[in-house]
């Protein structure tokens, strides 16, 4: 659990580098919020579409990939979803109706949220105009002077009879039609409506105003669905990730905007997901959905050396508290299998999680402790690739928004191929049917533990660079359907455990130009 006070953390004190005046994209003062709130009526009606192109599978076609126009400065936007709602707490389908508030435990993790973001300062703040979100900006916006601006657009996603329904409800009134809005919601018709292709129209154009407000650091409390619908319009997805990228309550998501040196679209990074105030592995829901097969990607500690050698040289002392605290963090989860690289990294960071695992039956009344097996995977390694590259940006340090373009691209391939047949060799762990409630914990250097992510994601490999991950974080993958279904994001680039020996999500730049 993450207690108030902690700040939302990266790992390795590198990051994205770019001349940037001051205030940063990464300087987030906070300042006085009047109660007075600004709208914007910027929204436009959405047009639905007809056509019944199957959205289901997950496909690395870029959606609208000249979306964003050049940008001289680097932006930062950080998304944060509502904290708990009465209609939330009862089940109810919300949709953007305006008749629930946030609850106490509500009020409490909008607070925890501001806690989060307590060293960071933002430059602005967009809200959703419902209750629900605006109060939880106004929690965290604090005593700031500047209004924050509501834009309709930021709305949850219109969901027109449904709202205001139970489970239950639904099922029982709209049969089929409910059926197929959880199980293919970017084809779901609602009332004459495509909701969910109308959410992803509506998120563009929230970015196109974000994205040319006279700011470098941004803050957008929206909701759930919507936010989903901003982080993939971003990365330029379809509709078919939609459920894919987890939002919980408070849940905190880091995208990057940096502009390239040739000009055009700015390479965009997601420098982290669904940073929760909670913990990430703690039981609950998959889109929806119970999950009993995870795979916990788990980025190793910080090392002795920055260089592209890090693999093969053993942790430092904070890269040792790291991997502690990720054994921590994962201490109430029955862990079976942890598989590492063979670097010295990765395998002493699997077995300080081994160690804890193993002690964990020990901590009560009965002890009997149990095996952890932990095995080591040849095509996790990324030492004998990046040792042939003398970048620096290939470094787990100083992963970047572009960082791949900087690759050869024969490594760049070999490198996305080992993590491809290292992904399957995952699912096959994953698939043992001996074992219904399977957690898989991989241990890998960054670069190839983005690997993994993309190819979940079904991406390819020229999208390795649109990924952040910190020495010591984790990335949570839920698998509702099986192995072999697809899997739900439930954060990347998790970093709150790491706790004081981590750095804020933005680290405070008012004095410094480095981005």
């Amino acid at each position: 659990m993450l207690s108030a006070g902690l700040s939302l953390a990266g790992g390795d004190h590198h990051f994205l580098h770019r001349t940037f005046k001051p205030i940063g994209t990464n300087s987030f003062t906070f300042r006085s919020f009047s109660s007075s709130l600004k709208q914007l009526n910027t929204s436009q009606p959405s047009a639905s579409t007809d056509d019944g192109d199957d959205d289901w599978k997950l496909c690395s076609t870029l959606n609208n990939p000249a979306l964003f126009p050049p940008m001289k400065v680097g932006k930062r936007v950080v998304l944060v979803r509502h904290g708990q709602s009465t209609w939330n707490a009862e089940g109810r389908i919300q949709g953007s109706s305006d008749f629930s508030i946030l609850t106490q435990k509500g009020e409490a993790q909008a607070e925890t949220s501001r806690q989060m973001l307590l060293h960071d300062s933002f430059d602005i703040c967009f809200s959703s105009p419902l209750k629900r979100s605006k109060r939880t900006a106004e929690v965290i916006w604090g005593s700031r002077k500047e209004e924050i601006l509501t834009d309709i657009d930021l709305r949850e996603i219109d969901l027109y009879s449904f709202q205001g329904l139970l489970k239950h409800e639904g099922i029982a009134k709209y049969g089929t039609a409910f059926q197929q809005w959880q199980k293919d919601a970017p084809n779901f018709n609602l009332d004459g409506h495509y909701p969910v292709r109308e959410l992803w129209d509506r998120a563009s154009s929230c970015w196109k105003r974000i994205l040319v407000h006279d700011s470098s650091s941004v803050l957008v409390v929206a909701h759930n669905a919507v936010n989903q619908a901003l982080v993939a319009t971003a990365m330029g997805l379809g509709t078919e990730y939609f459920r894919v990228l987890l939002q919980s309550n408070c849940g905190v998501s880091v995208l990057d905007f940096v502009p390239r040196p040739e000009g055009g679209s700015p390479y965009i990074c997601l420098n982290r997901l669904n940073q929760t105030p909670g913990s990430p592995i703690a039981g609950g829901s998959s889109a929806g959905r119970k999950a009993s097969k995870r795979i916990i990607l788990v980025c190793h500690g910080s090392t002795q050396a920055s260089n592209s050698d890090a693999d093969e040289t053993s942790m430092n002392m904070l890269g040792t508290i790291q991997s502690q605290k990720t054994a921590e963090l994962l201490l109430d989860l029955n862990v079976k299998s942890i598989i590492s690289s063979p670097g010295n990294a990765p395998t002493e960071t699997a077995n300080a999680i081994a160690r804890v695992q193993e002690a964990a039956d020990c901590l009560g009344a009965d002890c009997v402790p149990r095996y952890v097996e932990t095995k080591q995977m040849k095509d996790l390694d990324v030492h004998d690739i990046v040792s042939r590259s003398e970048k620096e940006s290939v470094t787990a340090s100083s992963l970047q928004s572009g960082w791949a373009n900087e690759f050869e691209n024969e490594l760049l391939t070999e490198l996305w191929d080992r993590s491809g047949t290292a992904w399957k060799s995952l699912l096959d762990e994953l698939s043992n049917e001996s074992e219904p409630d399977k957690i898989v914990v991989t241990v890998a250097h960054p670069i190839i533990n983005i690997g993994l992510l993309a190819h979940c994601l079904n991406l390819s490999k020229e999208w390795m660079g649109s990924f952040h991950l910190d020495a010591g974080s984790i990335t949570v993958i839920d698998f509702p359907d099986g192995p072999f279904g697809r899997g739900v994001v439930r954060c990347v680039n998790y970093t709150a455990h790491l706790g004081r020996w981590s750095i804020p999500i933005t680290k405070p730049t008012q004095d410094d130009e480095n981005f």
